[in-house]
């Protein structure tokens, strides 16, 4: 329990403190934010704010993971270096793509395709390095590896994981359109996580799973990281954490999922995310079909802006949905842990 204090401490106090140390490093570069035209009229005022502070949540995410090791008997495992691996190079795709955006002079970085390579590329060595390497369960989870337990054999596994990675790091790619909306949705989904293994870790005899404390470290990491941001990135934004945050965050989020056997509990946990994702989804073949629009703009929180709500009152009360979705999904969890237990 210390080191996941420790842990948490740590990366909420390195985001807080060197947040804004970036921020004038940032500005002295002019490399701020461009907006999107087709945008609500109302975000053209966030032109040039300071951005790619994602490098920030991830720095203080590894460092806050590191330091939870630090007098203490937790063993580095290889499922918690790969979480954090995973989450640093989708990270620097983000980065990637933050820089060409700038340098370009709009809001338009990487091609679509080679974004989409660059993910591709990181959630397939991930997944394969999970099989082999971490000798991840290829069963099919819910809240542990033996619930439903239908075993989709290695390469089903590997295009499950594939799909987790890409799809999660895009959705919370899409809900970071507010400020401050991505970060706090995320911490609630971290440090639930954080919980669920801490849980796993005392009650080995029931999940199985050696890396589940270390695991904890990572989310845990990840939950100051982002709390530290969100101080500076809260409306109205000083500074946006960009593809580099919003990619990291989601690859994080997916890979402790699948690398602690909560598959499909991510659908619940992520709930806003799914939610996001769902209404461009819909948007577009609805259009492509029908040739009318659902919302008024895409992803939808948009569209609650366009009907007048102040952006902060968006904000809030999508994280007051994303609060429940986190709270939903660790009752499952605990749920089944208390019929799985009178078994045992």
């Amino acid at each position: 329990m210390l080191s996941l204090m420790e842990s948490g401490g740590i990366g909420f106090l390195v985001s807080l403190l060197a947040t804004p140390l970036w921020i004038r490093f940032v500005r002295r570069r002019s490399m701020g934010q461009h907006i999107r035209s087709d945008g609500p009229s109302s975000h053209q005022a966030k032109a040039g704010t300071p951005t790619m502070g994602g490098v920030i949540i991830v720095l203080a995410g590894v460092i806050g993971y590191l330091m939870g090791h630090v007098g203490t008997a937790i063993d580095f495992t290889r499922a918690g270096v790969l979480a954090v691996l995973v989450t640093v190079a989708s990270g620097i795709v983000g980065f990637a793509d933050d820089y060409l955006a700038i340098r370009n002079a709009r809001n338009l970085g990487l091609n679509k395709r080679g974004k989409l390579a660059g993910q591709l590329l990181i959630a397939a060595v991930f997944a394969v390095l999970a099989i082999y390497w971490v000798k991840t369960s290829t069963d099919l989870s819910f809240t542990r590896f033996s619930l439903p337990g239908w075993n989709l054999s290695v390469a089903g596994w590997i295009l499950l994981a594939v799909f987790v990675i890409v799809a999660t790091s895009n959705a919370v790619n899409l809900t970071d359109g507010l400020d401050g909306l991505a970060g706090g949705s995320a911490t609630f989904a971290f440090a639930v996580l954080s919980i669920i293994g801490y849980w796993q870790f005392r009650h080995f005899s029931i999940y199985h799973l050696h890396s589940a404390l270390d695991l904890g470290l990572v989310a845990v990491g990840l939950v100051g990281s982002c709390l530290g941001f969100l101080w500076w990135n809260a409306a109205p934004a000083r500074i946006m954490m960009g593809d580099t945050g919003s990619l990291a965050i989601g690859t994080g989020l997916g890979a402790l999922c699948l690398l602690m056997n909560l598959d499909l509990l991510l659908v619940v946990l992520g709930g806003l995310f799914v939610a996001e994702t769902a209404s461009v989804i819909l948007q577009v073949l609805s259009f492509r079909l029908f040739g009318r629009r659902i919302f008024r703009m895409a992803p939808f929180h948009h569209h609650f802006e366009l009907r007048g709500w102040p952006e902060t009152t968006v904000i809030i009360r999508f994280w007051i949905l994303s609060g429940l979705c986190a709270a939903l999904a660790l009752g499952i969890f605990y749920g089944d842990f208390l019929k799985i237990a009178k078994v045992v």
